[in-house]
């Protein structure tokens, strides 16, 4: 990454809210509170976050003037905070109008200053050593950081659900009929928590979509690209509606919990839906890269058949969703004793997915198998084989802890194993979709050889 060039404001942009993206995915594991000591550790790490976030825009100045990089991690310091205004409301709690805008004006203030300062020293810190060049464009980091931001999300998601937390806060948009960017911090407790701050992570992915969305739109991409943003844009909004709506079944500012109706079909859909649209992130990030438009992809014997059996394997990979979301939410809550599953839904579950197990193996074998060419297949094919191994022993563990649990109350390792399994079958189908596309990259470069 040696050389020199002068980062736009929209690279900023992105840093900045990647810097976020990483800050609140310590802050959510500081909030479940493991104790004083390793909540300190734990938020000491946030601050590392924004140093190294400086860092980087620092290292993307064009000279080493340490002012200069100062400047420059300021700068993406201002990105952030703004980012970080989505959870402001809710650290100041309630009050009178005049001491809530008080607080407001006082904790805005306090983050905008912390931020700019510490990514600034940051930056200053990043003017030593070489001068880095920015290999990919603001769109593509931003896609990237995206992605990762509807990855946390969808991690948050499986925990609500291990910790049957998803009727926690009964109403909706609301939250106890709080705006729900300014309900309380401190009444965030148990399942509330996990519950709300699954929804600000879908505040937080719904701001980057919008972002995205208007870089891309501002860049010079294709139509494909282009589409892509938009319909990936709409997919996050109505992912966002639905997951609403499995809340209080119709639209409605109430916040009483007899006056909702619980849906149960969109809790499957919103489970699955949720990862089709990490899955169309995956392909926009792919086709924002740099090698996406290279002439250099070499042509592959036989790459239209893997072309196709690529694209089984994502649908493949869908159907195990559908059926592991039907296990999952049709689980019947039992009087002081665990919860019954249907057992057509378990078998159904487990037979597919030995159907997932051999297709997939298939394909990364087959990619793995790739040689001369400039197309990460090889690296690709070999990341879809680690996390098939890595899906079935979490898979067989949240098979054993939940027919071991015995009472109401979750086991630990009960949640730690089915989130685990959740969050990596999203990264399986992330990594399918991405592999997917190469393929098919691949295969059109073959047909014009």
């Amino acid at each position: 990454m040696n050389g020199s060039s002068n980062a736009r404001p929209a690279q900023y942009l992105a840093i900045g809210f990647a810097t976020t993206v990483a800050m609140w995915a310590i802050g959510y594991f500081a909030m479940m509170r493991p104790g004083t000591v390793a909540g300190e550790a734990i938020f000491g790490l946030m601050i590392v976050a924004a140093l190294l976030g400086g860092f980087v825009a620092g290292k993307f100045a064009p000279t080493a003037s340490k002012a200069q990089c100062a400047i420059r991690g300021a700068k993406a310091g201002v990105m952030s905070a703004s980012a970080n205004l989505l959870i402001v409301g809710s650290l100041f709690g309630s009050g009178t109008e005049a001491s809530v805008w008080k607080a407001l004006a006082t904790w805005v203030g306090g983050l905008v200053l912390s931020s700019i300062v510490i990514m600034g020293i940051g930056g200053a810190i990043g003017a030593g050593g070489a001068r880095w060049t920015p290999r990919l464009s603001a769109a593509a980091t931003f896609a990237r950081t995206t992605c990762v931001a509807i990855f946390l999300l969808l991690v948050t998601g499986g925990l609500v659900t291990g910790l049957e937390a998803g009727l926690a806060v009964p109403d909706w948009p609301n939250s106890f009929g709080h705006n729900m960017l300014l309900y309380p911090l401190a009444e965030m407790k148990g399942g509330v928590y996990y519950e709300h701050a699954h929804r600000l992570y879908g505040m937080l992915v719904g701001v980057s979509a919008v972002t995205l969305a208007v870089l891309v739109l501002r860049s010079k991409c294709t139509r494909v690209v282009r589409m892509l943003a938009i319909v990936g844009l709409v997919m996050v909004a109505a992912q966002g509606v639905m997951g609403g709506l499995r809340v209080t079944g119709h639209l409605t500012m109430a916040q009483d919990a007899e006056a909702m109706k619980p849906s149960l079909a969109l809790a499957v859909v919103h489970g699955v839906f949720g990862q089709i649209v990490f899955a169309v992130y995956c392909w926009l990030a792919v086709l924002l890269g740099p090698r996406w438009t290279s002439d250099a992809i070499a042509p592959v014997t036989g790459s239209a058949r893997a072309s196709t059996m690529s694209r089984v394997l994502v649908v493949v990979l869908l159907m195990q969703l559908v059926s592991g979301a039907l296990y999952r939410h049709l689980q019947v809550p039992q009087p002081n004793a665990a919860p019954t599953h249907p057992a057509w839904a378990m078998h159904l579950h487990v037979t597919w997915a030995l159907v997932v197990f051999v297709t997939a193996l298939f394909v990364g074998l087959r990619a793995m198998r790739v040689s001369g060419s400039s197309a990460p297949l090889r690296a690709v094919g070999h990341g879809l084989l680690m996390l098939v191994g890595l899906q079935v022993a979490f898979g067989i563990g949240s098979l054993v802890m939940v027919i071991l649990r015995k009472g109401a109350p979750i086991p630990t390792l009960e949640v730690v194993f089915t989130s685990l399994h959740q969050s990596t079958g999203a990264l399986l189908l992330g990594t399918s979709a991405v592999l997917a596309a190469w393929w098919w990259r691949v295969s059109a470069a073959s047909a014009k050889a």
